[in-house]
């Protein structure tokens, strides 16, 4: 099959694989999971009402390796130059690198701080293999230049805190069914557009089928989930989201470019921003759980489980198309309009249905969890 003379028909069949791999592949998971007892169980902080399996991530992974496997098939090589050729398996082997950091707090329980060490670690190799944010690009010109190209020291440190921070912020937010693998397949889809409006073919395709995993797992995670992605999962979805970020939009820094990624990542990494300053006010380590994130909060002021999922979506979307309007990709004001419309319409019909539980109570039954 040879496709090359579309760059989007690659990253759609590419989108199709791994959706329908990660699909297929939930069941026989969740079937090892029972059988070797990888679950996560009800507890205190937890509201699921029984064990669930926590390993879902795997079949992500692979729906995600077996669908970029299949680009030279797809003649998806002709689009590539090589050093985007080895910057699209330098970023899966740093994703696998995340999933078995986090596999392994999955099955072993890691404290927070070797997980952390980990991350940092992996993180260095990748900016290694060329993974990196090299250049600031400003807007106007200077005695030196419009571009300042970034010493390696400076280069490593705002790259590792970029590819760690975002991982945590996407693992953070996973705490309802559904809600981290919805988010990153939004954001996922958002890159798409941006990265190819800015001809970066390579976080395409990683973008296309990275939003297919996502999509294919929410088949069996949306609420209420049969299984759970755990930390491998939600490590392996941060690190990606966030590399695919550097290989297109965020390479070379300018006012432009900056933005993109932030506006698209921006709710979970002002999630994760608020709930650390809040920990460190009150003395408590930065990985202190508790109960202080943004789902937590819609919760508490009375959303059901899918309607604070809902409302994260279609606000993250909303975000997305800002970041297509900033990155000036066809029909951008449409996708704005639209997105605007279903942001406002959400938001009304959620007030609506708040105001309507709140004024006839009743037995409304949530399955949430943490």
């Amino acid at each position: 099959m040879n496709l090359a003379a579309s760059p989007i028909a690659v990253a759609t069949v590419i989108f199709l694989v791994a959706a329908a791999f990660t699909i297929g592949l939930v069941p026989f998971v969740r079937c090892l999971g029972l059988r070797f007892g990888f679950i996560d169980r009800p507890d205190a902080r937890k509201q699921h009402s029984k064990p669930i399996v926590r390993v879902g991530g795997i079949a992500m992974v692979c729906g995600f390796v077996l669908s970029l496997s299949g680009i030279p098939l797809f003649g998806g090589c002709s689009l590539l130059a090589l050093e985007q050729n080895r910057l699209i398996w330098s970023t899966l082997a740093g994703s696998l690198c995340f999933f078995l950091i986090g596999l392994a707090d999955d099955l072993f329980i890691l404290s927070p701080w070797p997980r952390l060490a980990g991350q940092i670690f992996v993180a260095t190799v990748i900016w290694g293999q060329g993974v990196r944010i090299g250049a600031i690009d400003l807007p106007w010109p200077t005695s030196t230049g419009s571009v300042i190209n970034l010493s390696d020291g400076l280069s490593l440190l705002t790259t590792v805190a970029w590819l760690v921070g975002i991982t945590n912020a996407i693992n953070w937010l996973d705490g309802l069914d559904g809600l981290a693998a919805g988010v990153t397949g939004i954001a996922a889809i958002g890159l798409v557009s941006v990265s190819f409006s800015l001809h970066q073919v390579a976080a395409g395709f990683l973008a296309a089928a990275l939003a297919g995993c996502c999509l294919g797992f929410l088949r069996h995670n949306f609420n209420p989930a049969r299984i759970f992605m755990g930390d491998g999962g939600s490590y392996f979805l941060g690190f990606t989201v966030a590399s695919v970020s550097l290989m297109g939009p965020a390479r070379k820094l300018s006012t432009v470019s900056l933005l993109l990624p932030l506006l698209i990542l921006s709710l979970p990494l002002a999630d994760m921003s608020a709930v650390i300053m809040g920990r460190l006010r009150e003395g408590r380590s930065p990985f202190y759980p508790d109960r202080r994130h943004l789902h937590h909060r819609l919760l508490r002021a009375g959303f059901s489980h899918r309607r604070t999922v809902l409302l994260i979506y279609v606000f993250t979307q909303w975000l997305a198309s800002i970041a297509l309007v900033v990155a000036n990709a066809e029909m951008r004001f449409l996708w704005l309009a639209l997105a605007t419309a279903i942001l406002v319409a959400t938001v009304v019909t959620s007030r609506h249905q708040l105001q309507t539980e709140k004024a006839f109570p009743r037995d409304f039954s949530n399955h949430v969890r943490h």
